[in-house]
């Protein structure tokens, strides 16, 4: 057994660090689309922050590389580990510490899935609501991401429901930021900065989130339009409307055949309607009273009709949660299609006809296409990119992105650059801004052990 070796066994116990054949494929990658996947030399599965603050010790002192993974759902490469390098898997601290009534927070271990913390919070009436569409992703994952979802357009991103961190540095320290209060004005914001990092500044090893109570009545509405400005023109409308919709969602007419077929949904829609539609808005509402729900579905219904839709359909239970259970797995559905990439750049919400005109014509342009969906309320664009030329597709992603960033935007919204979109960043990106994330990055990680190759290229940082 080598040296490294060694010390984490002391560290974690022999059945907790795997080596060799003993490392499954599962721990050599996430679900991007474009890193190869890579077995670690060491899988470590800490149980305490202590043994992970002994492990990241350990690493510094050997100048191993570590790569932090929950469930192993994102989409940009962060939870890819490398060849010689430390995988920490944070499958056995997956407990909800606690649910907190009085002040509507629970605090969680980052190894807990989506799924387990909603069914421990459904109990006290309360739901954490960043819904990034796989409810099998950890807390811990959503935090390195700054994850979003569905219903950011009324409830905000990780960023805006995690209240505080108990996190670990690559220097061994332990340390803990904000906690269960809802504001603080005292110094840096380190929880907001270790938010979002992908696992290059520290790793969490509890978070403090948000809580709201559930209401109990729900309904979707969907609206097919004969014409994509439409869409667009509708959605600030009706965020304009007082209506505060939890979901607000575009879907492009291919990508909506593609999930109908793949899942076989029956969503009433004429077939001549749906021939002349070339995109559907979905707009899901929330109450505690059945009245009031019903009220607003009339309201948005009219509303709706005023800006142009074809028609509108108020989907019955099952309908309404198979199709947005479809939309969540819209990812999957470009996957099965053949998508080369799959991107998630974000633009001001008025901005998004624009930028959704120019990137399918930089896709043609290059012999290839640009289809999805996204998050109309908050101007997250999903493509799925179809382009097998690989330098032509570098080209146009490159291009893509340039043109969302002139408008405004950003890269990612919510899936993180990881390795895959790292460079496109990097080359992009203010240099200054590069620079300024350099030295942060030196700051927390003097050893540069933490993700290499994550937000920075490899050798860049």
């Amino acid at each position: 057994m080598s040296d490294v070796a060694a010390r984490l066994t002391e560290i974690v116990g022999g059945g907790n660090l795997l080596t060799g054949e003993a490392i499954s494929e599962d721990y050599a990658h996430d679900e991007a689309l474009t890193a190869e996947p890579q077995k670690p030399a060491y899988v470590a599965k800490p149980a305490t922050a202590e043994e992970v603050a002994e492990l990241l010790k350990a690493a510094s002192e050997y100048n191993v590389p570590v790569t932090a993974r929950g469930s192993g759902s994102g989409l940009s490469g962060a939870a890819r580990p490398q060849a010689d390098g430390l995988l920490i898997s944070f499958e056995r601290m997956n407990a909800v510490l606690e649910v907190d009534t009085g002040n509507h927070v629970a605090v969680v271990q980052p190894g807990v899935t989506l799924a387990e913390l909603d069914a421990k919070t459904a109990e006290a009436g309360l739901g954490y609501t960043v819904y990034p569409g796989e409810l099998s992703a950890s807390v811990g994952g959503n935090v390195g991401t700054n994850a979003g979802g569905m219903r950011a357009v009324k409830y905000g991103v990780t960023r805006n429901n995690v209240l505080g961190l108990q996190a670990v540095l690559p220097t061994g320290e332990i340390i803990r930021t904000g906690g269960k209060t809802s504001k603080i004005s005292t110094g840096y914001d380190l929880t907001q900065l270790i938010i979002g990092s992908e696992g290059t500044l520290a790793l969490a090893t509890e978070i403090t989130v948000k809580l709201h109570p559930r209401l109990a009545h729900g309904a979707t509405v969907l609206a097919p339009f004969g014409d994509f400005g439409q869409v667009m023109a509708a959605v600030p409308a009706i965020l304009s409307s007082g209506l505060a919709p939890h979901i607000l969602e575009y879907i492009d007419n291919l990508t909506m055949a593609a999930i109908v077929y793949n899942e076989k949904l029956e969503l009433g829609v004429p077939d001549k309607i749906r021939e002349t539609s070339e995109a559907y808005l979905v707009v899901a509402l929330e109450n505690r009273e059945t009245g009031r729900l019903e009220e607003d579905v009339e309201t948005v219904g009219e509303l709706l009709g005023e800006l142009g839709a074809t028609d509108v359909y108020v989907l019955e239970g099952n309908a309404a949660r198979k199709l947005i259970e479809a939309r969540e797995k819209a990812f999957w559905t470009a996957k099965a299609a053949g998508a080369d990439d799959v991107i998630d750049v974000v633009v001001p919400r008025t901005a998004m006809p624009q930028f959704i005109a120019k990137a399918r014509e930089l896709a043609m342009a290059a012999g290839g296409g640009a289809l999805g969906c996204g998050h109309a309320g908050d101007g997250n664009v999903h493509l799925g990119i179809f382009c097998k030329d690989d330098a032509k597709r570098k080209q146009l992603l490159t291009d893509i992105f340039a043109y969302a960033m002139e408008l405004g935007g950003a890269i990612s919204g919510e899936h993180g650059l990881g390795r895959t979109k790292a460079h496109y960043h990097s080359e992009l990106e203010d240099p200054a801004k590069i620079e300024l994330m350099r030295r942060i990055k030196q700051s927390f990680d003097p050893a540069g052990i933490l993700n290499p190759g994550v937000l920075f290229p490899e050798g860049t940082a």
